[in-house]
C-alpha cells in the first residue's frame, strides 16, 4: 500500500514496512519522550486499542512515543474568546471583500471539480467554496501543529473534554493504520482538526472522500479531495437539493421574545409565524419548520430565518453563527461570480 507523509518525502515506513519503522521509531523516541509512555492512563489506552483494534501495542508505544504535550493547544482551547464571538465578529472576519475575492480564484481554479462536486451531491458550489472558505481561507491556514501532539494533550491533559479526545486520538491511529499513513506526519488545528475543510479524524474516516481515486483522500494538498469530502460531509447529514437555507424576516414590535433562538433544528413553522405577525417568509415556504433567529449584526438587529439546510449546515459546526457566516459568504461568492 502507498505510504503517506505529509511533512516528509521521505519515509522510513515506505523502505522499510511500517512495524520495522514503529519498532524503530520506539527505540529512538522513547528516551527523548517518555512522559507520555510512562502514565498509567496512557497504558490503559493502549490497551484499549489492542483489545478494540487487535494493534500490535509496540506499534502504538511506537506512535505515543513521539506524542509531546503542548501548554500552546491548552491555552488555544481554554481561551474564552473562542466561545463569544458576536454576529458583528464574525461579519468582520468572515464577510470580506478580500474573503470573496480569494474565493472567486478558488472557485476558478476548481470550477470543474466544483460543478462535478454540485451534480454529484446536489451541494451548491458556493456553500462548498464556502466552508472551506471560513474553515481555512481557501486553504491557506489549515494548523501547524502536530495532529498527534495536540489530540494526546488534550485527551490525557485536558480533564473537561477528555473522553471526547481519546476518541479522536484513537480516530487518528485508525486512520493512519487504514491508510497506512504516518500519524506523526499529520497536521491540523489546535483541536486536531485537519486540512482545507478542517476534519477531525473521526470526521476523516465517516465522510472523506477520493476524489481521484488514487486511495487516499488527501485534505492537506489536494482541493479536489477535500472539495468532494465537504461535499459529502453535507450530503450524508441530509442536505436537500434546490432547497433554500435562509430568509431576512421582519417582526412586530409586540413579538414574543422567547420564540427565538430556541433550537439550530427547525422548530416552528412558518404558519404559526405568519399569524404572530413576521413578514418575508417566501409562499413557497410556509408549510415548512424553521429556526427563527435574531442576531446583532453591524447594522444592528437583524432577524432570520433558517430551514433545513441551514440546520445541515449547523451539522458541520453546532453554530448558529457559523452557519450564518457560511450562507452569507456563499450568498456573496455567488452574487460575485455571476458578475
Amino acid at each position: 500500500m502507498r505510504k503517506y507523509n505529509l511533512l516528509n518525502s521521505f519515509s522510513l515506513c515506505a523502505a522499510y514496512g511500517r512495524k520495522f519503522a514503529a519498532m524503530t521509531f520506539f527505540v529512538f523516541s522513547l528516551a527523548a519522550n517518555a512522559d507520555y509512555l510512562e502514565r498509567p492512563e496512557v497504558a490503559e489506552f493502549i490497551d484499549e486499542m489492542v483489545a478494540s483494534d487487535g494493534f500490535d501495542p509496540e506499534w502504538l508505544q511506537g506512535i505515543l512515543a513521539q506524542a509531546q504535550y503542548s501548554q500552546s493547544v491548552i491555552d488555544a482551547i481554554s481561551r474564552p474568546a473562542e466561545r463569544t464571538l458576536t454576529w458583528a465578529e464574525y461579519q468582520k472576519i468572515f464577510l470580506t471583500e478580500s474573503r470573496v475575492d480569494q474565493g472567486i480564484d478558488f472557485w476558478q481554479e476548481n470550477e470543474q471539480v466544483l460543478l462535478e462536486a454540485e451534480a454529484q451531491f446536489g451541494v451548491p458550489a458556493q456553500v462548498i467554496l464556502s466552508i472551506i472558505g471560513v474553515e481555512t481561507l481557501y486553504g491557506r491556514i489549515t494548523g501547524s501543529y502536530r495532529v498527534i501532539d495536540a489530540l494526546a494533550t488534550l485527551a490525557f491533559d485536558y480533564p473537561p473534554r477528555a473522553e471526547f479526545f481519546r476518541g479522536e486520538l484513537k480516530s487518528l491511529i485508525r486512520l493512519a493504520d487504514t491508510y497506512d499513513v504516518e500519524a506523526t506526519s499529520l497536521t491540523g488545528s489546535y483541536a486536531g482538526a485537519m486540512g482545507l475543510g478542517q476534519f477531525i479524524p473521526s470526521s476523516y474516516l465517516a465522510y472523506s472522500a477520493d476524489y481521484d481515486g488514487d486511495g487516499f483522500a488527501d485534505l492537506w494538498q489536494n482541493p479536489a479531495d477535500a472539495i468532494w469530502s465537504v461535499a459529502n460531509y453535507l450530503s450524508v447529514h441530509g442536505w436537500t437539493p434546490n432547497q433554500d437555507i435562509f430568509h431576512p424576516v421582519s417582526v412586530p414590535e409586540n413579538f414574543n421574545q422567547d420564540l427565538l433562538n430556541q433550537d439550530l433544528r427547525p422548530y416552528v413553522s412558518g404558519q404559526d409565524l405568519i399569524s404572530l405577525g413576521v413578514i418575508g417568509i417566501p409562499e413557497n415556504a410556509e408549510g415548512n419548520d424553521h429556526t427563527l433567529m435574531h442576531l446583532k449584526g453591524l447594522g444592528g438587529d437583524e432577524y432570520w430565518l433558517g430551514q433545513h439546510n441551514f440546520y445541515v449546515i449547523t451539522r458541520y459546526n453546532h453554530s448558529r453563527l457559523y452557519a450564518m457566516a457560511v450562507t452569507q459568504l456563499a450568498h456573496r461568492l455567488d452574487l460575485a461570480a455571476s458578475y
